[in-house]
């Protein structure tokens, strides 16, 4: 049987830590809530003598969400771990999260202090913690560049004070693999009482080694690891949650598990990043839009045939419907044919083959292909667009809030809406909803691209649109007009959608 690896989420704390990207209480207790779900067994609220905001924010998710035990941060000071406390009185389970630093770097020079009196302040707070909750971890900061034998000395002492859970942070991203993971070995052989708490990893990613990490000390006998969704944190970021639970899952004779639900990782994926405006970069393993992508020939033809030629995950265990096969200049016959049977067309071989030379002849100045582009090349034009931009005015200044007057053609029938937004875009796409009843179509991405240079600058906009089916279409749109471009990908995103 499998040990278990506790999943310690501090998304909400240590990701939301990323400059601009902070969150509202309400924000804070949606994501709870899908955390909740996707089955974390943690999830560190906040720190809540920081702001009155995080106190609240730590209050409130320990009333909505029921199965995670709830985290609140403090330093080694009494009167943090007192608000942390106050803060946790809703907790169905609570767990105060305090420590110091353990490295020299730390002791000498943020503390000014010595290894001793550190220690003396570290025991002190969990003695002091212990007073209002049985379930304690402590954080040994900056332990990744500490003396391992001081290390060792600070996790016996708050383990003999009573800590449950101690925490071994990579703070600083310093740490390779091996490194991190014989500084866990070295804890477990030489601790004593260390079978009386968990030992957890905790790893940033500066060298862009947070997951491996992660990983090596899980091996080493870690089983708590702290992470956050897509990754997100402080500088470089932190361990991603999505790439240890697929590691774990993908590699089973590691003989490690959790208990995460990994089909609801890319929706809370795209939740997190819409919410905290932090777009996930397309080559993002396991949650970027690229992942499940395939654009060369050889690769192509070989998901086609057997999709674990090349994938190693199927997409739908983490949220995903399908892989993406996209035309480009390195596409082959079998991926041409792959998408002109999607939109209903068997061609034979001898007409395969001339619409393939047509194909090669416009891929090299042609960076995405639409199915008007395929029924084009293949003879058989058409336009089975139902929603058609007929015109769009905006007006938009400060401070009056940006305003839309759209007028759509929509089953031949000539509609029109005005509507504000946050932005003029907003405003429009606003505007179009009131036309186009579904509320289920949210727009999950929005990228704008400058094609050309200059003010009169021609702009491409991308948008991801997806259903309550979690159907995914991508719409695209050029324009000067940055707006109108925009209205445009998002028409073309509806139209495929909703009358493929």
């Amino acid at each position: 049987m499998s040990d278990k690896v506790f999943i310690f989420d501090t998304t909400l704390r240590d990701g939301e830590q990323v400059p601009g990207c902070q969150l509202n209480t309400i924000e804070k207790i949606e994501i709870a809530k899908e955390l909740e779900l996707l089955g974390v067994d943690i999830i560190e609220a906040g720190f809540p003598v920081s702001s009155p905001g995080d106190f609240n924010s730590v209050l409130e998710i320990s009333k909505a969400v029921n199965d995670p035990v709830i985290c609140a941060l403090t330093r080694s000071v009494e009167e943090d771990i007192k608000v942390a406390a106050d803060a946790l009185k809703f907790a169905k389970r609570r767990r105060i999260h305090t420590g110091i630093g353990a490295s020299d770097y730390h002791i000498k020079h943020k503390f000014k202090s010595n290894r001793d009196a550190i220690l003396e302040r570290g025991v002190a707070a969990v003695k002091y913690a212990k007073k209002f909750v049985e379930d304690i971890e402590f954080y040994c900061e900056d332990a990744g560049r500490a003396d391992k034998v001081y290390l060792a000395r600070m996790v016996e002492a708050v383990i003999k004070a009573g800590a449950t859970v101690v925490n071994i942070p990579d703070t600083t991203g310093y740490c390779l693999p091996d490194e991190y993971g014989a500084k866990i070995r070295f804890l477990k052989e030489n601790v004593k009482g260390i079978d009386k708490a968990i030992l957890s990893v905790h790893c940033h990613n500066d060298l862009g080694m947070a997951t491996a990490n992660s990983l090596s000390g899980l091996m080493n006998g870690a089983r708590q690891v702290e992470v956050t969704i897509n990754g997100i944190g402080e500088r470089a970021g932190n361990t991603s949650l999505e790439e240890v639970v697929m590691a774990l899952k993908t590699h089973k004779s590691l003989n490690l598990a959790t208990q995460i639900n990994s089909k609801r990782i890319y929706p809370l994926s795209r939740l997190v990043a819409n919410l905290m405006r932090m777009p996930v970069q397309p080559n993002k393993a396991i949650v970027g839009r690229n992942a499940f992508a395939h654009s060369s020939g050889i690769h192509q033809d070989g998901v086609l045939k057997n999709r674990e030629n090349y994938e190693i995950i199927d997409p739908e265990d983490v949220g995903v419907k399908q892989s993406s096969i996209i035309l480009t200049a390195r596409s082959g016959r079998a991926a041409l044919k792959h998408q002109l049977i999607e939109i209903g067309l068997k061609l034979e071989k001898e007409e395969l083959d001339r619409v393939y030379d047509q194909f090669l002849r416009m891929a090299d100045n042609k960076r995405d292909f639409t199915e008007e582009d395929l029924l084009a090349l293949a003879g058989k034009p058409k336009n089975n667009s139902k929603i058609k931009i007929i015109s769009a005015q905006i007006m938009s200044g400060n401070p009056s809030a940006p305003m839309a007057r759209v007028e759509l053609e929509y089953f031949d029938e000539i509609h029109i809406e005005t509507a504000i937004g946050n932005g003029p875009v907003d405003a429009a796409i606003n505007a179009i909803r009131k036309i186009i009843i579904r509320k289920d179509i949210k727009l999950e991405e929005f990228f704008i691209q400058a094609m050309t240079k200059g003010s009169n600058d021609i702009g491409k906009v991308h948008m991801q649109l997806s259903d309550k089916n979690n159907n995914i279409t991508y719409g695209f749109g050029t324009d000067t007009d940055i707006v109108f471009a925009s209205l445009k990908a998002y028409v073309d995103g509806l139209n495929k959608m909703m009358f493929r």
